[in-house]
């Protein structure tokens, strides 16, 4: 294997251009108009998804190894941050299997954050966003993030406006420290149709298998659409950076979100060009040690 990352796992020929041209957030782009069962930038199909999701899932495990090797040789600043935020059935625990499963466990980070222990609003919101943060070499995952704080916390009115306005400008702040820091952000709102989610709310209480996963609060939620509507809005229009931009995923078609997700994360690994850490000891002298041992 060579010491940099070969090209010939470059884009697939089925995406048009790197996903993230068409998936990121841009100023004026309006929630309400998001088609979530389209396939931005994709010109295959679903009979294409199983074998490209293979082979990329391969891509991604090479690079993520590679980021992993890095800080055990030296590299002790860069990681890589991928935040998932979306309603529920929107698809968050199948990026997790499915894309993020394919990588060493070793290099990963995964945190799930629900409603806050007793704990942990003693604090300051962030205090359990900072716990979690992913150490050097390492990918971090949040399902659901501290993006909750200006979501939830909004919609549900859990603590007053002059509370949860000001975190627009503290996120923003705090997602700079950690750029500069050395980590790179992938942010991604997940979306799906109510029709889709009712489908997959069903599914949940049609198959024992899946009641677990089944809240009776999603319901609850998705009356409140609306207002969620215009929270996600506002977080997106006030959080999208250049540092941090978002990322718009359709997620009524599953296997597309996977792929479209699986090349984001593919992109960010590529771009803090690597390359595998050279050996740090006299190779031959240890050939032929193994050869006479």
């Amino acid at each position: 294997m060579t010491s940099q990352v070969s090209d010939q796992n470059d884009l697939p020929s089925l995406w048009t251009h790197e996903p993230h041209t068409h998936l990121e957030f841009k100023p004026g782009d309006k929630v309400a108009d998001i088609k979530t069962n389209r396939t931005p930038g994709f010109r295959g199909s679903k009979s294409d998804a199983p074998a490209l999701q293979a082979e990329r899932n391969e891509r991604f495990a090479e690079l993520q190894e590679m980021l992993y090797a890095g800080s055990r040789s030296g590299d002790d600043t860069r990681s890589v941050l991928l935040v998932l935020q979306g309603m529920d059935t929107a698809g968050k625990g199948g990026i997790v299997k499915h894309v993020v499963g394919a990588a060493n466990p070793q290099g990963i980070r995964y945190t799930s954050f629900g409603k806050p222990t007793e704990e942990e609003r003693a604090h300051h919101y962030l205090w359990r966003i900072r716990n979690a943060l992913p150490p050097a070499g390492h990918i971090g995952v949040f399902d659901r993030s501290h993006y909750e704080d200006v979501l939830i916390v909004r919609v549900h009115n859990l603590v007053p406006p002059d509370v949860w306005e000001p975190r627009y400008d503290e996120i923003n702040a705090f997602e700079r420290e950690l750029v500069d820091a050395g980590t790179t952000l992938v942010k991604v709102a997940m979306f799906v149709s109510l029709d889709e989610q009712k489908k997959r709310l069903a599914e949940r209480l049609e198959r024992p298998d899946k009641y677990w996963k089944y809240n009776p609060a999603d319901i609850d939620e998705r009356l409140l659409w609306p207002k969620y509507q215009e929270a996600y809005q506002v977080m997106l229009d006030r959080t999208s950076t250049d540092y941090a931009p978002w990322h718009i995923v359709p997620c009524d078609k599953k296997w597309y979100s996977r792929l479209a997700i699986t090349e984001l994360l593919i992109e960010a690994l590529k771009g803090l060009d690597m390359s595998w850490p050279p050996a740090d000891f006299d190779i031959e002298a240890e050939k032929q040690r193994l050869a006479s041992a």
